[in-house]
């Protein structure tokens, strides 16, 4: 049946409800089968073990049958099954969707029923419509997706980036599209983005110098410095450091929650995965050993006859450098710059994240949080999975492929 002839002809909603067991859905296909019915539209879903079945199909079409005997033998299947059945008359299709889709994620630690009521009202306040709820994941985090249409990505960005700073969940908004499940390869920030420490400072923990290079960062911080003189100034601050302290600042690094099931994830579904820093070498090339990376840049500590000599070698991974990096990666992986994911925290990842094709802000600045295409704000580094339209179930398959357990 063409498109135009089902706008015109009469159609069916079948819906089911009822406790959830195996063959429902064939067992209604079956008895709607002898009516030769064609599906229009079909969608299940299964709530605490409670099921919610709706068929949109074309009036029977089978010589001697008529909607009466459909609607009976549907019911007395339903009833034989202790299953609720409603069928409801109509014309055509179901309505078509508005312009502009997107996808909004809903990040809740927990996620209340008062936070879920303001985004909903929101979503509507732009235009949109929610056509489709999805849940992602219960755990480490509740996060639920809407299919969003009617409004564009843009406008209801810039309306729940508002409200989810008033009601404390993260919600994050990207454009709907094949181009989602296509965003290949992840660069991600190291220093309070993959792991939870400023390598710096570790470093100057072991030459007694935290105090001083606090003060250079709070000067950076303050604009006195850019991060090329900042990085000179604090990395002076090791000159005569023994090398050996390398091996000890590599012990002393705490990856963030989440971040070996991110990426042992996102490598199990062919992603690559890369890291850019503004901290060293020494440290990074360590990571991508142990994580299995596919990219790893940052800054390169010089050492001379087994001391630090208080410098720096090499290209300067800077706030520009990291754009670069994650444009040279996209090159070498063979992945368009608009199918990459950058996610950082300072604004030294802001040329990075704004250059990706989305840019997520993790536990960052408020000015990151701003400019960023979304925020996380969750301590869990594997939820940024979720804004990629992977669930949770899909997370643990592909974590517990090899028979190791999930690990945040």
């Amino acid at each position: 049946m063409s498109a135009s002839q089902t706008s015109d002809a009469r159609t069916l909603l079948v819906k089911i409800f009822g406790k959830d067991r195996p063959g429902i859905t064939a067992g209604l296909f079956d008895t709607l089968a002898a009516y030769s019915v064609d599906v229009i539209d079909l969608e299940q879903v299964v709530s605490r073990g409670r099921l919610v079945l709706c068929a949109l199909v074309t009036a029977p079409a089978s010589a001697g049958a008529d909607e009466g005997d459909l609607r009976a033998t549907v019911h007395g299947w339903a009833e034989s099954l202790k299953l609720q059945a409603e069928i409801i008359s109509g014309i055509g299709d179901n309505r078509p969707r508005g312009s502009g889709r997107s996808h909004v994620t809903v990040l809740g630690h927990p996620l209340t029923a008062e936070a879920t009521a303001a985004i909903t009202a929101r979503i509507t306040s732009v235009g949109g419509n929610i056509d489709r709820i999805f849940r992602l994941a219960k755990y480490p985090v509740t996060a639920v997706e809407f299919a969003v249409s009617g409004a564009e990505t843009e406008r209801l960005r810039t309306a729940l980036a508002t409200q989810s700073s008033e009601t404390g969940v993260d919600v994050a908004v990207v454009s709907a599209g094949l181009h989602r499940r296509a965003q290949r390869l992840v660069v991600m920030d190291v220093d309070s983005t993959l792991i939870q420490d400023e390598v710096i400072e570790l470093f100057a923990a072991h030459a007694g110098c935290e105090d001083k290079v606090a003060e250079v960062t709070a000067a950076a911080m303050r604009g006195e410095l850019d991060f090329e003189q900042s990085l000179h100034a604090r990395v002076a601050l090791l000159e005569g450091l023994d090398a050996s302290v390398v091996d000890k600042v590599r012990a002393e690094v705490r990856l963030t929650p989440g971040a070996r099931t991110l990426i042992r994830t996102l490598k199990r579904l062919g992603f690559q995965v890369g890291v850019v820093s503004g901290g060293f070498t020494q440290v990074t090339d360590d990571l991508k050993e142990r994580l299995g990376l596919d990219f790893a840049s940052a800054n390169t500590l010089e050492i001379v006859d087994g001391k630090l000599t208080g410098r720096v070698t090499g290209e300067i991974v800077d706030r520009a450098g990291k754009a670069r990096l994650l444009r040279r990666f996209a090159l070498e992986a063979g992945v368009p710059i608009s199918q990459t994911v950058a996610i950082g925290d300072g604004a030294n990842d802001l040329d990075m994240l704004n250059a990706a094709g989305l840019g997520v802000a993790f536990n960052a600045k408020p000015v990151v949080r701003e400019a960023a295409h979304t925020a996380v704000n969750v301590p869990f580094l594997d939820t940024v999975l979720y804004l990629l339209g992977i669930t949770r179930e899909e997370v643990e398959a592909a974590d517990g492929a090899d028979g190791t357990p999930t690990l945040h």
